[in-house]
């Protein structure tokens, strides 16, 4: 039996044709980049890498953007191999570095490969998951850095949602790594519906069997604009008994128009049957201001038996943190909120407590999370709905539009492959959102990879003090950015 006979002969359901054709090239000893929808199936790519390291005799390391998604793999990887087999390096965590398979962010590869570390030793295949964050801003070099600097004889495995000018990213990777196979699908497993939230009611962002935006919610929205319809005649008919006074520095508009509490945009999915649902919320601070929010009403989407079964996992899942810590953390309250099927998630909790809400979200006991972006970045916590609040984010400068791919990202994360037949997206309406602006949104399926490479000093350094000077200049040559015929012509150009 081949080596790929032999993987899938152990899996539950049948691969896709792209996974095969991946699973074909990691084989024949080849590198490789997938770009499919999110939910498609990615990452057992990943893992037939992993299957062929140790099968070879090598060593697979599986490289993540953040330690969230670093930790949950590591988890993944323990039930399938054993603890013995598996490690995990974050920076902050350095558990049994020396194993087989290895969980790491990308910093830590970057740095294992500068010190000559022994552990690089027997290593065969370097999995990047999440490989389009090579076009970070502030991260994107680490990527480089990395695929430059790997010795030639490890496959790149690299797999990502949202690379649109992949065969030109394939290109610049065959170049620098060698022959690198680019497979690319735009199957997504389960459809996805648009929405758009306008005050309390709930519209398709598309005419039926069209690209074209929704007739009625561009009526609704031009009428919220006005103060009419969503906006209440209520607010309306107060509005103008003050004189059309209602605040020194508001707008008319957004006077008069009131957003549907968080509560009852719950319980409208509920009553639509499009629970669970993730809320995402670009700040930690909104993400527990909004469960506070929650907390204080009446909501509550469990029942006895199910209650029962979050309390035990909650209870096991802290049981090795002492009482008087969790009586600092406020863990009675947030255990409350819980237990009624709300939860928070995001990078500044307290590892244990995000583990134990993404167990509850992946056994569907808890329907509602809010959570910030980074739980768009591969962590298995699909839902049947995904609500964006705000189309805006701060990117640490300015509050700027979400991208196409930050778009698809997250509302990627709706519809669970094998449970649910779609997947729903919606946006919340807010005074100024233009639909016709949200539907170019949702639909752009252009992503090009563009690289950031600048090399730093800290760079030089590192290079300086393992190769000469005539490699690191070569180096520095052979990234994606300074590739200039490829990197021009394939839209992988500067900034």
């Amino acid at each position: 039996m081949t080596l790929l006979g032999d993987f899938v002969s152990h899996q539950d359901f049948a691969l896709d044709d792209f996974q095969l054709r991946a699973c074909q090239a990691i084989e024949a000893g080849r590198g490789v980049v997938v770009c499919a929808p999110t939910g498609a199936g990615k990452t057992i790519v990943g893992e037939f890498a992993i299957h062929a390291a140790l099968s070879r005799g090598g060593k697979c390391f599986y490289t993540t953007p953040i330690k969230a998604l670093s930790n949950q793999k590591y988890h993944d990887l323990v039930a399938d191999y054993g603890e013995d087999r598996v490690g995990l390096l974050t920076g902050d965590v350095s558990i049994n570095g020396g194993a087989d398979i290895v969980v790491m962010t990308t910093e830590v590869l970057r740095n294992m490969i500068y010190a000559g570390s022994p552990a690089l030793k027997s290593l065969t295949h370097v999995v990047m998951d999440e490989i389009h964050y090579l076009a970070d801003r502030e991260r994107g070099a680490v990527w480089e850095e990395v695929i430059l600097n790997l010795d030639q004889s490890v496959a790149v495995v690299g797999l990502s949602a949202t690379v649109s000018n992949s065969e030109e990213f394939g290109r610049w990777l065959s170049t620098v790594r060698g022959d690198t196979d680019v497979i690319v699908t735009d199957l997504r497993p389960v459809p996805l519906h648009q929405h758009m939230l306008v005050g309390s009611r709930l519209y398709p962002l598309f005419e039926p069997e069209s690209h074209q935006v929704n007739r009625d919610l561009l009526e609704a929205c031009r009428r919220a604009e006005l103060g009419y319809g969503d906006a209440g005649a209520k607010e309306r008919y107060q509005y103008k008994k003050r004189g059309g006074r209602a605040g020194r520095d508001a707008t008319p508009t957004q006077r008069r128009f009131r957003p549907a509490r968080r509560a009852d945009v719950v319980r409208m999915l509920g009553s639509l049957d499009m629970l669970p649902a993730i809320v995402f919320i670009f700040s930690r601070a909104g993400c527990e201001g909004a469960l506070a929010q929650v907390g204080a009403t009446r909501a509550e989407l469990t029942d006895r038996e199910e209650q029962e079964r979050i309390a035990e996992i909650i209870d096991a899942g802290v049981a090795h943190i002492p009482e008087d810590d969790l009586k600092v953390l406020g863990f009675l309250r947030w255990r409350r909120i819980l237990i009624r099927g709300f939860a928070a998630h995001h990078a500044g909790m307290l590892p244990a407590f995000r583990h134990i809400v993404e167990e509850l979200f992946n056994e569907g006991l808890v329907k509602v999370v809010f959570a910030t972006e980074t739980l768009a970045l591969g962590i298995n916590m699909p839902a049947r709905t995904v609500v964006l609040e705000k189309l805006v984010k701060y990117n640490g400068e300015a509050h700027v539009d979400l991208t196409p791919g930050q778009y698809t990202q997250m509302t990627g994360r709706a519809g669970r492959r094998g449970i649910d037949t779609v997947g729903n997206a919606v946006v919340q309406w807010a005074p100024a959102m233009d639909p016709k602006a949200v539907a170019g949104l949702a639909s752009t399926r252009t992503y090009p990879l563009i690289s950031t490479f600048a090399p730093s000093y800290n760079m030089s350094v590192n290079l300086l003090q393992t190769l000469s000077y005539a490699e690191s200049k070569n180096v520095m040559e052979r990234s994606s950015r300074s590739s200039r015929p490829t990197a021009t012509s394939s839209g992988m150009r500067p900034n």
